[in-house]
């Protein structure tokens, strides 16, 4: 596991990308190096400690890198303007600096499961770490059998990386997205990812499953997957 330690990052791009209609802003945070040099290597899943160099206030904050190890040059998160550090964040301005920590945390270990079907299910900004995982997938495609994607959001205005999300089926990946509250445009399935993951019943055998997002929803899906047979050994969180 890569050491942690903290370095200096400026943002490249601070790009909003939920609905400019939403009322909950999500941006997609670039960071990359003073030098424009490697970033720091990662498992996918891992994530950093974000401070602001010189200020005790906003306090740091911890979020998990929505980029691919292959990126080598960047770390991207999704970000939700919620507390007083994500506002600060979400309003940056290219080229202002950050302090980072890391990576930390277990992030998901997928090396020991090659061959294996793999079933990505987060909502929310939760999906940032899933994004790491099926991007780096994509490189080694190989590798692993079925992959499908449950991806939850609150409604159509809050949904994340939609086209990017249309068209992992070029990769040979499924996407199911659920929304908690549909509209009379909306014909895919409406409730909680669990629910989801109960009417498709995918099968356990040589598969595992990558949570992440609010520990409800993780304590919701673990028993889900366990009530289709998932052993607890292949139900794999980042943290």
């Amino acid at each position: 596991m890569p050491e942690s330690y903290t370095y200096r990052m400026r943002v490249k791009e601070n790009v909003r990308v939920t609905d400019p209609a939403c009322q909950d802003e999500v941006v997609q945070l670039t960071l990359e190096t003073n030098n424009c040099s490697a970033v720091t290597s990662f498992q996918t899943g891992q994530y950093v400690r974000i401070a602001i160099p010189g200020l005790q206030e906003p306090s740091p904050g911890y979020f998990a890198i929505a980029s691919s190890p292959e990126d080598s040059d960047v770390y991207e998160f999704f970000i939700k303007k919620s507390g007083a550090l994500s506002q600060y964040l979400c309003g940056l301005p290219e080229g202002s600096e950050l302090d980072v920590e890391g990576p930390m945390g277990k992030g998901f270990d997928l090396e020991t499961h090659k061959g294996s079907d793999v079933y990505l299910i987060g909502v929310g900004t939760g999906i940032a770490p899933l994004r790491s995982v099926w991007r780096h997938i994509i490189h080694h495609r190989t590798d692993y059998g079925r992959v499908h994607i449950y991806a939850g959001f609150l409604t159509s205005l809050h949904q994340l990386l939609t086209d990017e999300l249309e068209n992992l089926s070029n990769h040979d990946i499924e996407v199911s997205i659920t929304l908690e509250m549909g509209n009379d445009n909306w014909d895919g399935p409406i409730g909680y990812v669990q629910h989801a993951l109960e009417s498709d019943a995918p099968d356990s055998k040589h598969a595992i499953a990558c949570l992440a997002g609010m520990s409800v929803m993780v304590d919701a899906c673990t028993e889900t997957l366990q009530n289709l047979g998932f052993d607890e050994s292949r139900i794999l969180l980042n943290y």
